[in-house]
């Protein structure tokens, strides 16, 4: 398999899927770049060797139509700046060949929004599931994906994959454009690379106690990947909004949080599963809980009540917002001599300062492993989000950029976008 270290670019152009879906606030500035600054040592390394490069993303979920919210349009300076080369903007993804043809060494051109056509990801657009025409607008649409991922790859000499966030979708430009370049000038980024080799260490180089922490609102989005954890891991750590269905499951009571009352039986079996397999589980046994939580604006309305209670002891009328303090206590200790660590979603509604005691704790546990020896791996958007907000980014191993295409990737799930390099 190729690689882009020892890959000359020189005279060559590159065209280079990246993942710059960053946050953008009212005024269309970024409020995270992390992706952008991720992808950095891949874009300067074709410049620096004296090729050109041809940047591709998606944002948001504009659904095939071209949307104004969604233009990369609003990112091409913040990406000069950090790129230090002027980034030339195609309007239109599909017709940039001029622009492409037009570009010399050590410079760089970036597309409009891949998803601004459905032929991107590939799916029928205003058919259901269920209708009988729907396997035909498949094909049909198929054909039109291998078709636009044909006109991308004809506007460069090389395909890189530096986008980990998109590498379990086969998507035009992330899986089916690699069939248009051959074996020696296809490969993936230095941020695919390391994303690659995080995943790697997690499954294939396990050091013990190996400990994980899943957190996040619902247990049905996250089930796979804790039944397969749970045939890995010495410890699992359970926390946000999942706390309340299985705290349900045993007849508790919840107040008004957050619950799947059709999951109440997969609750029981993952915790059937983790005694089988012999598995420390960890629940949050308190937690903290309000009735004046405002979502929009993240913060508390005022004369609100506030309290700490047992996690399935929650008042009528109240929501369980974050861990309590024993919760936090009881996951610091399970964090507490871990020599690999995986860390996805968090322990309650931590973008409000009052309710982020426990997505602190947990990071600042990890952190402390890290210090003592582990390897932890940080992965999903939130995750990322708390270990930015808290100030630990530079005590973890590896924070990734990848929500989804980790969790596949755990899971045990073939990536399209890392298969399709490497011809698998």
């Amino acid at each position: 398999m190729q690689t882009i270290e020892k890959f000359n670019f020189a005279g060559k152009k590159a065209i280079v899927r990246v993942d710059f879906n960053v946050p953008l606030d009212e005024n269309g500035k970024i409020t995270d770049d992390t992706r952008i600054r991720g992808a950095l040592p891949t874009l300067k390394k074709i410049l620096a060797d004296g090729g050109a490069v041809i940047i591709m993303s998606h944002m948001g979920k504009p659904k095939g139509k071209p949307a104004a919210k969604y233009s990369l349009s609003q990112i091409v300076e913040p990406v000069s700046e950090k790129l230090g080369v002027e980034v030339k903007f195609a309007p239109d993804c599909a017709q940039a060949a001029e622009a492409a043809a037009a570009l010399k060494p050590g410079e760089a051109l970036m597309l409009e929004n891949l998803r601004f056509y459905a032929e991107e990801e590939g799916k029928p657009v205003g058919i259901e599931k269920d209708d009988p025409a729907y396997e035909a607008a498949k094909k049909e649409m198929k054909a039109k994906q291998k078709e636009f991922a044909k006109t991308l790859a004809g506007y460069a000499d090389c395909y890189v994959n530096d986008a980990f966030g998109t590498a379990h979708r086969k998507h035009a430009s992330t899986a089916v454009i690699a069939d248009y370049f051959d074996a020696d000038n296809k490969m993936l980024g230095y941020l695919m690379e390391k994303e690659v080799q995080a995943v790697d260490n997690i499954l294939s180089n396990i050091k013990r106690p190996f400990v994980a922490i899943m957190g996040g609102s619902k247990v049905s989005t996250k089930i796979g990947i804790i039944e397969n954890l749970l045939g890995k891991v010495d410890k699992l750590i359970l926390c946000g909004g999942m706390t309340y269905t299985f705290a349900k499951a045993h007849g508790g009571e919840i107040g008004t949080s957050i619950v799947e009352m059709d999951k109440l039986d997969v609750a029981l079996g993952v915790e059937e599963l983790a005694k089988k397999n012999g598995v420390q589980l960890v629940l949050g046994s308190d937690c903290v809980a309000t009735d004046g939580l405002d979502f929009g604006t993240m913060t508390v309305k005022p004369g609100s009540q506030i309290i700490n209670c047992p996690a399935n002891a929650v008042p009528a009328g109240l929501e369980g917002v974050d861990a309590g303090p024993e919760s936090r206590k009881a996951f610091a200790e399970a964090i507490k001599g871990a020599k690999t660590i995986l860390w996805n979603g968090p322990a309650g509604v931590f973008e409000c300062d009052d309710f982020c005691d426990g997505s602190r704790a947990i990071g600042e546990a990890i952190a402390q492993a890290t210090k003592e020896g582990a390897f932890s791996l940080i992965g999903g958007g939130d995750s990322v989000a708390c270990v930015n907000k808290f100030g630990l980014a530079d005590q973890v191993s590896y924070i990734s950029t990848g929500g989804g295409a980790l969790l596949e990737a755990i899971e045990g799930k073939v990536l399209p976008g890392v298969a399709a390099i490497k011809g698998e």
